[in-house]
């Protein structure tokens, strides 16, 4: 018995040893190894889409942004067009107004001529009649009216 001796069971062990790390190697060490790098390869996958997802997400509030912007800019336009078109609106009824006055003015001032004119033509009658009167009473005599209608009339012209 040699204490370091190599023998059969030693040559048998290293054969077998040998063999059950060329069978581990070859069927456990191979697709372990493929599976680790489909995983990683996996993973690397997910770290790029989730950096992608990342990049559009950024990309996307940007855009959402914009239409905000250009949103709330519409909307200031569209209010600062209707505020103008009400200024508008309220100029044009204060014109249309304004018009409707200086006709209504227009047709009263009117409307107070021709009331005065008629009252003047009355007036100038009464003043005839009384100067057709004071004459009778003054000559003591009635006057012949159509005769001295245009003497009368020319007085009354000069009044």
């Amino acid at each position: 018995m040699n204490p370091v001796g190599i023998n059969g069971t030693l040559i048998i062990q290293l054969i077998t040893f040998a063999i059950l790390v060329a069978l581990l190697y070859k069927y456990m060490y191979g697709p372990l190894r493929k599976v680790m790098d489909a995983r990683r390869a996996k993973i690397a996958d997910g770290l790029a889409a989730a950096e992608r997802g990342k990049e559009e997400m950024a990309l996307a509030q940007k855009r959402a942004a914009e239409m905000l912007r250009e949103a709330k800019d519409k909307a200031a336009e569209i209010i600062a067009n209707a505020e103008r078109r009400g200024v508008e609106l309220r100029e044009e009824a204060q014109v249309k107004a304004r018009e409707e006055a200086d006709r209504i003015i227009a047709g009263a001032r009117a409307e107070i001529d021709v009331e005065t004119n008629r009252a003047r033509e009355v007036l100038r009658g009464q003043v005839v009649e009384l100067v057709v009167d004071g004459t009778q009473r003054i000559l003591h005599r009635e006057i012949d009216q159509n005769a001295h209608r245009d003497i009368i009339d020319r007085m009354v012209g000069q009044l």
